[in-house]
C-alpha cells in the first residue's frame, strides 16, 4: 500500500499519483461488488448484500491516507473501496461472502461483519454507529499504555446512524478526551428509504460538530480530489491534537439499501442532480482530461480488476463451508472462563 501523504503537497493539493492510487481501489471495489451482486441474484450467497455504488470515492479517499499496522480503521458495509485501500485482499472478501471456512471469519458470521483487529480493522458490530465507540476505546487504550504516538483512528457511518444515541454518546466522549478520531459520514440522502428531511433539522450534518466542540468539514462525495483533500486536512488536525474530526460526504447511493431493494423511493430529480453523479465515472474523466492517465491505462486497470475478482470468486466458491460438528463453539475465548462455566 502506498503512503498517500508523501504524494500530497504541503498546501493540500492532490498530486496525480495520489489520485491514481485511490482510483485504482475504486475500480477494484466497483468490479468486485458488481460481481458479488450477480452471485447474490443467482442465489449463491446467504444473507444480504449491501454495495457501495456511488460511495467509492469517499471511502477510498479516507483509507488510502491511513497506515495499516499503525492506524485504526472501522469501515462500514458499503466501504469495499476503503477496505481494499487499507489492505484487505480480494480473496478475503470473496471468502466471507461465499461462506468459505478459510475466510477471516471462518464462515461463521454474516458477510458484512468481517475484520482483523490485530491489523487495526475491528469487525463491524453494527452499521448504526457502534464502531465509533470501538475505535475510541482502542485509541484510549493505546493512550493509557503510552502507545498512541501519532496514530489516528477512523470510523465510518451513514447519515441515518447520526440519529442514534450511540453516535452522540461516542462523539461526546471522544471530544472530551480529544482523541485523534476521524468520523466519516456518508450522507447518501436516505437512511434506507427515509430522506434527510425526516432525519435531521439542521441544514448540514457538519453543523453537528460545533455542538460537540469539534471540527467538521463537508466534501463533495462525487469528487475524488475534494474527498482526498478533505480527509487529508482532517487526519492532519486529528494527529496535531485538535481532537475528533467530522467529515461529511454529500453524495447519492446509486443503488437500493441492499440488493433486495429497488430504491423506487429516490426521486428522479435527485438522481439527475449533481449529487447523483457516479464518482467512478467522474474520477475516470478527470484522470484522462488532466493527462494523469490514458484511456488505455484505465481500460487495462479495469481488465486487471475483473480478472482478479473473477479468480477470487471462483477460488472462494470452490472451498468448503464450515463444519459445525468439527468446531469447538464457545462464547468465551478464554479457557479459564470456559472452565468456570462448565463447573457451574
Amino acid at each position: 500500500m502506498t503512503d498517500i501523504a508523501s504524494q500530497n503537497t504541503d498546501d493540500g493539493m492532490i498530486l496525480p499519483e495520489a489520485f491514481n492510487n485511490a482510483f485504482r481501489w475504486m475500480v477494484l471495489a466497483r468490479t468486485f461488488e458488481e460481481k458479488i451482486a450477480n452471485v447474490y441474484r443467482a442465489g449463491k450467497i446467504v444473507g444480504g448484500v449491501y454495495v457501495g455504488r456511488g460511495q467509492e470515492a469517499f471511502s477510498a479517499a479516507l483509507a488510502v491516507q491511513l497506515q495499516k499496522g499503525k492506524d485504526i480503521y472501522a469501515p462500514l458495509i458499503r466501504d469495499m473501496a476503503g477496505r481494499a485501500a487499507f489492505g484487505e485482499p480480494v480473496i478475503d472478501a470473496a471468502r466471507t461472502y461465499m461462506g468459505s471456512a478459510r475466510g477471516s471469519m471462518r464462515g461463521r458470521d454474516g458477510n458484512i461483519h468481517r475484520g482483523s483487529p490485530r491489523e487495526g480493522v475491528p469487525a463491524m458490530i453494527s452499521h448504526l454507529g457502534a464502531m465509533i465507540s470501538v475505535v475510541s476505546g482502542m485509541l484510549f487504550a493505546r493512550r493509557l499504555r503510552g502507545e498512541l504516538g501519532d496514530t489516528v483512528g477512523a470510523a465510518c457511518i451513514g447519515d441515518g446512524a447520526t440519529s442514534t444515541g450511540s453516535v452522540h454518546e461516542a462523539l461526546n466522549m471522544a471530544a472530551v478526551e480529544k482523541l485523534p478520531l476521524v468520523v466519516a459520514i456518508a450522507n447518501n440522502q436516505f437512511a434506507y428509504s427515509t430522506p434527510n428531511t425526516r432525519q435531521f433539522a439542521c441544514k448540514d450534518l457538519v453543523d453537528r460538530a460545533i455542538g460537540y466542540g469539534i471540527e467538521g468539514t463537508t466534501v463533495d462525495g462525487t469528487d475524488l480530489a475534494d474527498c482526498l483533500q478533505g480527509f487529508q486536512g482532517a487526519i492532519s488536525r486529528a494527529k496535531a491534537g485538535k481532537g475528533p474530526q467530522l467529515v461529511i460526504g454529500t453524495l447519492l447511493r446509486l443503488s437500493g439499501h441492499g440488493e433486495h431493494d429497488d430504491s423506487h423511493y429516490i426521486p428522479d430529480e435527485i438522481r439527475a442532480s449533481e449529487i447523483g453523479k457516479d464518482c467512478l465515472a467522474v474520477a475516470r474523466e478527470k484522470l484522462i482530461a488532466e493527462g494523469w492517465n490514458t484511456e488505455d491505462d484505465c481500460n487495462a486497470m479495469e481488465k486487471q480488476a475483473a480478472e482478479e475478482v473473477e479468480n477470487a470468486i471462483l477460488k472462494a466458491g470452490g472451498e468448503q463451508p464450515p463444519d459445525p460438528y468439527s468446531h469447538d463453539w464457545n462464547a468465551c475465548s478464554s479457557e479459564r472462563f470456559r472452565d468456570n462455566l462448565t463447573d457451574q
